[in-house]
């Protein structure tokens, strides 16, 4: 399904400030919240201008969606993101932040809104690895040290014991108050703040989470890095992120790389481009070249009469696919180095070779037709 762009959705242009896309949000939230407009799809544009915001009010994700717009949250996302569902989105969060509440209690999809001692899913986390360049190109497997928060082993997430509902919420999680303004009357909807939107409190609060049902804990995961990958390709992991609420489950880890240059490869996307120096003798009369590629040493054969700049194909010795089997193609581009400083004798050997016919090669006659 085409979707329409999520910039365009709030008026804004690709690379509006954080305050810029809240100002909009705010502007158009109201413009079309449902409550307030009657008019036809006014509900449907509400929801596109939720899911907008969503995305654009998050830095990973915005920054996802910069990069690769809605293929990123599309089938689990081309470039390893995680797909972005707006159903599963707690719109609560932007209506507390904005506006102090709903309105009416509506949630951008028709519903309730849902309290937030349903089952959430833990947060995701964003980790970047820098890479050598053959690492990348070969891929390897790497250790990385994690410090992330993981249910409590004592309270089993729950923060305490002697589980009760709420008597402020009824279990709710949220409180409802009325209040006027120049719209009409709305209903403000906020967390209960005796039980922090969970619905329950408890007898004796948790000391080795503090009632949080969550710790930090240092951890260590191996993950393996696929050959081909460059800089701001990223690796998804899933269910290795923060644990989950409420029994809901654990976030997604998202791995980063960034790769250091090569000092001899030029590398654009599947190929690789190689400067190779050779002298001018060998440019004349041509040689056999030992050239370095990533999976060693082959001998190229440099064809007499070779020009400065000539650039010649290496096919399959480029960088592999990190999707597929294909790899990119080595292409060597020929530097011919002229000496500046000659012996007496190599003076004189070039003295005799400028007296032969060279000078009549056809490039030369074709320019001094018009001296």
């Amino acid at each position: 399904m085409n979707k329409k762009d999520y910039y365009e959705v709030l008026g804004l242009s690709k690379g509006a400030t954080d305050e810029e896309i809240k100002r909009a949000f705010r502007k158009l939230a109201k413009q079309y919240h449902p409550d307030v407009n009657k008019d036809p799809g006014a509900e449907e544009k509400f929801k596109e201008i939720g899911e907008a915001y969503s995305v654009l009010s998050d830095p990973d994700k915005k920054r996802q969606y910069d990069q690769f717009g809605h293929a990123a949250f599309q089938n689990g996302g081309g470039a390893g993101f995680g797909g972005f569902n707006a159903e599963d989105f707690d719109f609560s969060s932007i209506f507390d932040d904005l506006f102090g509440g709903s309105f009416g209690g509506f949630s951008s999809f028709g519903s309730q809104r849902k309290s937030t001692n349903r089952p959430q899913k833990g947060r995701d986390r964003l980790i970047q690895i820098n890479l050598t360049f053959d690492e990348a190109i070969h891929g390897c497997k790497k250790t990385v040290a994690l410090s992330l928060e993981e249910e409590c082993d004592k309270c089993k997430g729950k923060g305490g014991f002697g589980e009760k509902t709420c008597s402020h919420c009824n279990g709710r999680g949220r409180v409802i108050e009325e209040q006027r303004s120049f719209l009409g009357i709305f209903q403000t909807e906020t967390t209960c703040s005796y039980c922090n939107g969970k619905g329950k409190t408890y007898e004796e609060k948790c000391n080795s989470c503090r009632g949080t049902g969550h710790v930090k804990k240092e951890k260590e995961l191996e993950i393996t890095i696929p050959e081909g990958v460059d800089t701001g390709h990223q690796l998804k992991i899933t269910g290795k992120g923060e644990a989950g609420y409420n029994g809901g489950p654990n976030g997604d880890i998202y791995f980063e790389f960034k790769v250091k240059e090569s000092p001899i490869f030029i590398r654009e996307d599947l190929d690789l481009y190689l400067e190779v120096p050779i002298t001018i003798t060998d440019a004349i009369l041509g040689c056999k070249k030992e050239i370095p590629t990533t999976d060693g040493s082959v001998i190229l054969e440099i064809k007499a009469g070779t020009q400065n700049g000539n650039k010649l194909k290496l096919k399959g010795k480029g960088v592999k696919n990190v999707n597929g089997r294909n790899k990119g193609d080595l292409y060597v581009i020929v530097k011919v180095i002229i000496p500046t400083k000659l012996t007496r004798e190599q003076k004189k050997i070039i003295e005799e070779l400028r007296k032969t016919n060279l000078n009549e090669e056809s490039e030369i006659r074709k320019f001094n037709q018009y001296l």
